[in-house]
């Protein structure tokens, strides 16, 4: 065997390793394979395409995207490479170059659903509302995931469905888990849960729940006043930040009402900081607190404010925004007492101030 040949070979071992290991979910060994395949036969379209991908699942938009405009400058027509890019892209924020971009995706590839909700989702967050409902139809014919295709549609065409698709707050919350606490405390200038800890009725509390904890950054301000912190969310990724904290006892991955059924009367504080916005309809959620919280206990929460005629909307962002007369209506049917209610800046966002409306509800009963 040539020495050329040997090379040949080896470079497409590493490629085919590196393949296993994407599929497994191993990307930073799948990184470093293509890497090597690439050292070996530099600039195969398939292999950058593949490195870029990986670099992306590993949260490094940045070295993707350089690796995949290699690809698509090296082959003009590969699409999986147009798709990843635009990704990539989209991710930096560069929102008008990802769009070009899926373009690419879905002129070579016209039955591609990822691209088509892609595109259908950088249109919409563009304002393009006719296109990007034209690129969601699309996207459903072309095998998008269909609950994700209707819940965005519900948005557009002012018919929201009740509660997002669970995997997408899954995938979401996943995806924003590196570098969340800076963005959302510096970059959107986030202040929910210290608003909410500077209305709270107790200096000290036995059981606390932090309900959505996200990377835990109500943890800090609740410690001193809780006996026992506990808390829960969807997002794998953000369990494994809060708990890597060390102010939980407990910190479990679980959709939030299957929390609150789970532990009747167990607690004397449920805080839920800008956590309602990724549910939707709250029925449920007041049932299971009022079962989970103890007689004289405390609920607070934070919410983005609606203020049209529907108890709660889905806005463009695809956050849902709830009428005050809607959490009073709420809190009177599951027999909380509004001790206040007030409105803040929740974020900022795209430039602008969201106003939020701040809630805390007592559990009437003797405080133990």
């Amino acid at each position: 065997m040539s020495q050329s040949t040997g090379t040949f070979e080896q470079a497409r071992q590493f490629f085919l390793d590196g393949i296993a290991h994407y599929q497994a979910g191993r990307m930073e060994a799948a990184e470093r394979c293509f890497a090597a395949s690439l050292d070996l036969v530099p600039g195969r379209p398939s292999t950058l395409t593949n490195l870029g991908a990986s670099r992306l699942k590993l949260g490094r938009a940045d070295d993707a995207v350089a690796v995949l405009r290699e690809a698509v400058a090296a082959e003009p027509a590969n699409a999986e490479a147009w798709g990843h890019l635009a990704g990539g892209l989209a991710e930096l924020g560069r929102a008008e170059e990802a769009l070009d971009a899926v373009g690419q995706a879905v002129r070579l590839q016209p039955a591609n659903g990822a691209a088509w909700l892609l595109r259908a989702t950088l249109q919409r967050e563009r304002g393009l509302h006719g296109d990007a409902r034209n690129a969601y139809r699309e996207a459903l014919a072309h095998g998008a995931d269909p609950d994700l295709v209707r819940f965005a549609l519900g948005a557009l065409e002012q018919q929201p469905v009740a509660a997002p698709p669970r995997h997408y707050v899954e995938q979401l919350f996943d995806s924003y888990a590196e570098g969340f606490d800076e963005h959302l405390v510096h970059g959107l200038h986030y202040r929910g849960p210290e608003l909410l800890c500077e209305g709270l009725a107790r200096a000290r509390y036995g059981s606390a729940l932090d309900l959505g904890c996200g990377t835990g950054l109500a943890a800090p301000l609740l410690r001193s006043r809780c006996d026992r912190l506990a808390g829960v969310d969807l997002s794998a990724v953000m369990v494994e930040r809060a708990r890597a904290r060390g102010l939980y006892d407990e910190v479990q991955q679980a959709d939030l009402v299957d929390a609150l059924r789970a532990a009747p009367r167990a607690h004397d504080l449920l805080f839920a900081a800008d956590v309602f916005i990724y549910v939707g309809a709250l029925e449920a959620v007041f049932a299971a607190a009022a079962c989970a919280l103890r007689a004289g206990g405390e609920f607070c929460f934070s919410v983005e404010a609606a203020d049209g005629a529907s108890d709660w909307e889905l806005r463009m962002s695809l956050r849902y925004a709830h009428a005050e007369g809607y959490i009073r209506m709420l809190a009177g049917q599951h027999g909380f007492a509004v001790r206040r209610l007030s409105r803040h800046p929740l974020r900022i966002d795209q430039g602008q101030p969201v106003t939020g409306l701040f809630a805390w509800l007592d559990r009437p009963g003797h405080t133990v």
